[in-house]
């Protein structure tokens, strides 16, 4: 739909029309469901949960509810350290003061299942050193109901208590400190990105107001997805570390696009054109751009929504909220700002001071200065004349920095995730160093089906001598140490008979290693006559793994099915899309390669202030996979979407590749600089997986714009030619039927909207594949006009 009263160049279409009729109405509407979205949003961060790793429909899960609701004191969720100073926990003064402690904290309302070291005398509960033990408990509810109990009881208990120091530790404790720390250091994190941001969007534009634009469709983006997340929580949990990603996605993407929209606004302006039909030209190029961009990162972030556990789905529901609602922003708010504004874009240049002496110029985009691009231009043309080596060492350097991926240990997200003078964090490094196995790093046996003492005594000296088992601990506190199994009391003879019982086992080894992984195998392996369900650490993991290992499969041929299909799209070419998957598998290896050997294998643990596990938690590389492939490929289609426009225009592959590098180098280059600093603003949360996901995507985006993006993709296009372009006859008209563009389309014989500032050229009549494209084949291709 065109308006025939101007020129063919100037065409202005319904989308543009619709966004920039009223563009005063635009912002008041933007500036509306801002405010509604801070209303909607208030409050989110309370209603998020820290948990989120298990399989809700797993083994373990089953068990450890099924556990809950029986026996209580079997899945202790908070511990008090007690710590008798000089003297010994069997001091008669300590015991009077515990067993007073443990009476009070029983009387608590939410509190049940509370056991002590001098309730049972059981050496589990006490240190090796006699000088620190244990009072377990159960806060039922969920978790935000374990929070608010655990907020409201924690001050009576914490501190000195006479002879007796008490430090709140367990399960709920991490998961809350870990809550309330990932909450104080995003706020931390924005109050950083911001300032540097503006500053470089300040460099990149060399004008103040456009540098704002940018960050104004951020906030937009951020606080509506906040909203979003807001109203999820009413139907499913919400992993409290999605806030994270929507603040970096909602900046980050936020300003790739806008920076990308201004950009060839003020392309256009430069070239001589009036403010409406610059925007009509920008929607209908880089407009087209920013949509496909999003639906290719939302759809990577999508896929995480085939696992069942809502720490990944979170990330999802806040992903694609935030890629959806900063993509709208770019699309509507900002075309009317433009239309607003017009020259006026330019103004408050703060660079001006740095240029004198020089030729004026217009930050990313070149206007009033030098040809746009001269030295990106430059580079591709030596790295195409070299373009065998240049492939090959790219390569090989990328391969080489993510070999140390291959030796990846998976565990489980514990207290080594706080910092390490957190108390929760504290209390549980106690009990790990000081005492023997123990509690919480046990496998426990849920025996259901009405078990007979005579059976689940048989049972229980079967697991006790598997290899790797310590002990086996039977309800009633009864213990079996090596070969010699204990016969079960009268109180484990009643929950026999009352139709369920349970074993705790304890292991040799820490909690979630290899060996205590192999052995809850080999208990689940066992065949009792009665039926069992295995939980614990170790067993979440092991079920964990099996959950992602069943899904992954489907979670990567939906990414790679769609983004093939999304880049065909765009390109019309059967091989651009095969190597955008490749290149973008690539960009990711220096991340994964960097996630094992500086947070696996501890290096640089001490600048970086963390305490490595010696493992990986199971479901970050899934996450910090989709994430990063999203980004990547969404500074693939920036530079892909000028390439294809180019070649379109003239037909020559090798000056297409150089035109694209020249237009997108510097501004690829400036939004992932932008957008690591975003993610390096969140990566010095003290939170030791927000820690990675921020480090860890922010290497990935500055590998992909600084190395693949500008060696990698021309080498490589150039190593292919002009069969880069190649499509079967079918597919060709598919493409010219539905494809996507940045540029005119073809049918028309002014110049394309796309072309340099200086209009000289005009579409080709032809597509690079030599299938017509008539006026007629046309009418159905997909745009934004």
């Amino acid at each position: 739909m065109t308006d025939v009263s101007r020129p063919p160049g100037e065409r202005i279409g319904g989308w543009t029309r619709l966004v920039t009729a009223r563009p005063r109405l635009s912002l008041l509407v933007a500036l509306l469901f801002t405010a509604l979205a801070v209303v909607a949003g208030s409050g989110v961060a309370d209603r998020l949960s820290g948990g989120g790793w298990e399989d809700p429909a797993s083994q373990s899960s089953y068990a450890t509810k099924a556990l809950e609701k029986r026996f209580p004191a079997s899945q202790p969720n908070l511990i008090l350290l007690l710590d008798s100073g000089g003297t010994k926990v069997d001091d008669p003064k300590v015991a009077t003061e515990a067993r007073a402690l443990a009476k009070k904290l029983a009387g608590e309302k939410a509190v049940t299942g509370v056991t002590s070291y001098w309730d049972t005398g059981a050496s589990a509960l006490r240190s090796k050193d006699r000088g620190e033990a244990i009072i377990a408990a159960r806060i039922t509810g969920d978790e935000t109901a374990q929070g608010k109990a655990l907020d409201r009881i924690a001050p009576d208990y914490r501190g000195q208590h006479g002879p007796v120091e008490v430090a709140v530790g367990g399960p709920v404790a991490v998961k809350q400190e870990m809550q309330t720390t990932i909450q104080e250091d995003l706020l931390r994190a924005e109050m950083m990105a911001l300032p540097v941001t503006l500053v470089l969007l300040v460099m990149v534009f060399g004008s103040a107001v456009a540098a704002l634009l940018p960050l104004g469709i951020g906030v937009i983006a951020i606080l509506g997805t906040d909203a979003v997340l807001r109203v999820l929580t009413e139907f499913t949990d919400v992993s409290v570390f999605a806030q994270n990603l929507t603040t970096a996605l909602g900046l980050g993407l936020a300003i790739d696009y806008a920076l990308f929209i201004v950009r060839r606004f003020r392309e256009e302006l430069a070239a001589g054109g009036e403010t409406l039909p610059a925007v009509a030209a920008t929607l209908r190029t880089a407009g087209r751009t920013v949509l496909f961009s999003a639906l290719t990162v939302a759809v990577s972030l999508a896929a995480m929504m085939v696992f069942p556990q809502y720490f990944l789905r979170s990330f999802a529901y806040a992903g694609i909220a935030v890629v959806l609602i900063a993509a709208a922003a770019a699309l509507v708010v900002l075309p009317a700002a433009l239309i607003l504004l017009g020259d006026r874009v330019n103004k408050w240049d703060l660079t001006r001071l740095l240029r004198r002496g020089r030729p004026a110029g217009r930050g990313a985009d070149g206007a009033d200065g030098a040809e746009p691009g001269a030295g990106w231009g430059r580079f591709a043309r030596l790295v195409m004349r070299r373009a065998p080596v240049f492939a090959l060492a790219t390569v090989a350097g990328l391969v080489a920095l993510g070999l140390p991926f291959l030796r990846v240990e998976f565990g489980t997200a514990d207290d080594r995730q706080l910092p390490s003078g957190a108390e929760s964090h504290v209390v549980q490094q106690h009990i790990r160093d000081g005492f023997a196995g123990g509690p919480g790093g046990g496998v426990e046996i849920l025996a259901e089906g009405r078990p007979g003492a005579a059976a689940l005594a048989d049972y229980s000296a079967k697991v006790s001598v598997l290899p790797g088992v310590l002990r086996v601990d039977s309800p009633a506190g009864h213990f079996s140490d090596g070969r010699q199994v204990s016969k079960p009391g009268p109180a484990e003879a009643a929950r026999a008979a009352g139709g369920a019982a349970y074993l705790s086992v304890q292991p040799k080894g820490e909690g979630v290693e290899p060996a205590t992984q192999d052995l809850v195998r080999d208990i689940r392996a066992q065949s009792p006559p009665f039926r069992t369900s295995v939980t614990g650490t170790a067993a979440v993991l092991v079920d964990t793994k099996q959950s992602l290992g069943e899904r992954i499969p489907w979670a990567g041929a939906i990414i790679i099915a769609v983004t093939l299909l999304l880049v065909f799209l765009l390109t019309g070419s059967v091989l651009i899309p095969i190597q955008a998957v490749l290149l973008n598998a690539l960009s990711l290896t220096a991340m994964f390669g960097a996630m094992v050997w500086v947070f696996q294998e501890g290096h640089l643990s001490g600048p970086l202030a963390f305490t490595s596990s010696g493992d990986i938690e199971t479901t970050l590389p899934v996450l910090m996979f989709c994430v990063a492939f999203g980004l990547s490929m969404d500074y693939g289609v920036f530079l892909l979407s000028r390439i294809k426009e180019e070649y379109e225009r003239t037909g020559d592959h090798e000056a297409a590749v150089e035109f694209g590098l020249r237009r997108t180098g510097g501004l690829i280059t400036a939004a992932a600089l932008i957008l690591a600093v975003v993610m390096v603003a969140i990566g010095t949360s003290r939170v030791t997986n927000t820690k990675m996901l921020g480090l860890g995507i922010a290497l990935a985006v500055l590998m992909d714009a600084m190395v693949v993006r500008s060696l990698l993709v021309p080498a490589v296009m150039k190593l292919t030619g002009r069969a880069t372009w190649w499509a079967p006859g079918p597919l060709r008209r598919l493409h010219t039927r539905f494809g996507l563009s940045e540029g005119e389309p073809a049918a028309s014989s002014a110049p394309s909207s796309g072309a340099p500032s200086d209009g000289s050229s005009s579409s080709s009549s032809e597509d690079p594949a030599g299938e017509e494209k008539g006026k007629g084949r046309r009418r159905d291709r997909v745009s934004i006009r």
